[in-house]
């Protein structure tokens, strides 16, 4: 069966989405405003007074879309896509002609021609999203065409439930929760001197007594860091026994990752949310550069890139744990059916008195239960999108 048509649609499901903002959603059973309502959060751009308070007074603002394929006979698959207008252009005006008429069921070809259409420009960044967004459409089409779950297309559970870690700033909702892991934001980078590297120590050694030595505990910098700013964090960090510390460099600086990789071996690190593609992997597995990959399936090239990099992973001894992977049924699906992913991390930005499964979502993702999770069974990726949700999408 071929593909007949590609599309981006505008998603009419108010606060959803992979980069949603539920902070503007009003929950009656909130008992505070949630986190990610207020700075400081550390980033790249904290060394301009202007944007150092608050990551998302600079960070795009395109809005959440969604990607149709629609095969002969009817039947359609779907995803959702980050980054508005640019990404849907990529994809209505340039990937899509050139995939009409390819097999429903060719995901490997589909995701090469993508790849090396990209070769004019640059298949990385932007182009990267569109990739992620029709490849993962074709995948939630084939399961649909095949009436399977994607999970038991990958090759079935690699286990019986996923262990979820969360991700936010507040961290005493999280253990009421029943999270057994949870990560971060690191509030303040080398702009701030002195003073802010103390503070970051000082909510670390909180975080620690508050949490307990059986919770994994784990900080995500968020590019903020230069060389010598993340080994003198790391060293002061070191009783506190952190699992991981998270993309303190920039995403390209990899002589610089090669460094910091020398100066703290002790350190496990990890890295590769702002990766796109297959070959920056590559690279830092065949230099042992960090110790975790964290891809992002809507980002770095959908499921089929993820299943190569997991390969790269395994054959090197590095873990996978791709970031977001556990708030979206895409990348759940991966979570729950690749070995080379013991956990799926949980972005949790709804207000403390908010269980997850209260907040908005896409219906039909799964939300997790006391740290655990299982995705849905349903055809495709289990997303329960109808054409009622659609509408064309408006450049």
């Amino acid at each position: 069966m071929k593909i007949k048509s590609i599309r981006a649609v505008q998603i009419n499901l108010p606060g959803t989405g992979p980069l949603a903002k539920p902070s503007k959603i009003e929950y009656k059973t909130a008992r505070r405003p949630s986190w990610v309502e207020s700075g400081p959060v550390a980033n790249p751009m904290t060394r301009y007074p202007r944007y150092a308070e608050y990551r998302p007074s600079w960070t795009p603002s395109w809005p959440n879309f969604g990607v149709v394929i629609e095969a002969e006979d009817g039947t359609w698959g779907f995803a959702t896509a980050n980054h508005g207008r640019p990404v849907a252009a990529i994809v209505d005006d340039y990937l899509a002609p050139r995939l009409i008429g390819e097999s429903c069921l060719a995901t490997e070809k589909c995701y090469d021609m993508m790849v090396r259409m990209g070769a004019p420009f640059g298949a990385t960044g932007l182009h990267s999203y569109a990739i992620s967004a029709i490849d993962l459409a074709l995948w939630d089409l084939k399961g649909k065409i095949l009436d399977r779950p994607v999970y038991e297309l990958l090759g079935g559970p690699a286990r019986d439930e996923l262990f979820c870690y969360s991700t936010g700033g507040d961290t005493d909702w999280y253990m009421e929760l029943g999270f057994l892991a949870t990560k971060l934001p690191c509030p303040y980078g080398p702009a701030d001197g002195i003073d802010g590297l103390q503070k970051n120590i000082e909510l670390i050694a909180r975080t620690r007594e508050e949490v307990g030595p059986k919770v994994e505990l784990m900080l995500d910098c968020w590019m903020a860091f230069d060389v010598e700013y993340a080994v003198r964090l790391a060293e002061e960090l070191r009783p506190y026994k952190l699992k991981w510390m998270e993309e303190m460099l920039r995403s390209e600086d990899f002589d610089a990752h090669a460094q910091l990789r020398q100066r703290i071996p002790w350190q496990t690190l990890a890295t590769g949310e702002h990766w796109y593609g297959t070959v920056p992997f590559q690279h830092a597995a065949s230099r042992h550069l960090v110790d975790i990959f964290q891809p992002d399936i809507h980002w770095v090239g959908g499921l089929t890139a993820l299943t190569k990099i997991c390969a790269i992973a395994e054959a090197a001894g590095i873990s996978v744990i791709p970031h977001g992977g556990g708030i979206t049924a895409y990348g759940q699906h991966a979570c729950y059916a690749l070995p080379a992913i013991p956990w799926a991390e949980c972005f949790v930005a709804t207000p403390p008195g908010v269980p997850p499964e209260e907040a908005v979502r896409i219906p039909g993702v799964a939300t997790p239960k006391n740290g655990r999770m299982v995705p849905a069974d349903r055809p495709g990726f289990g997303v329960e999108i109808t054409e009622e949700h659609l509408a064309p999408f408006v450049y």
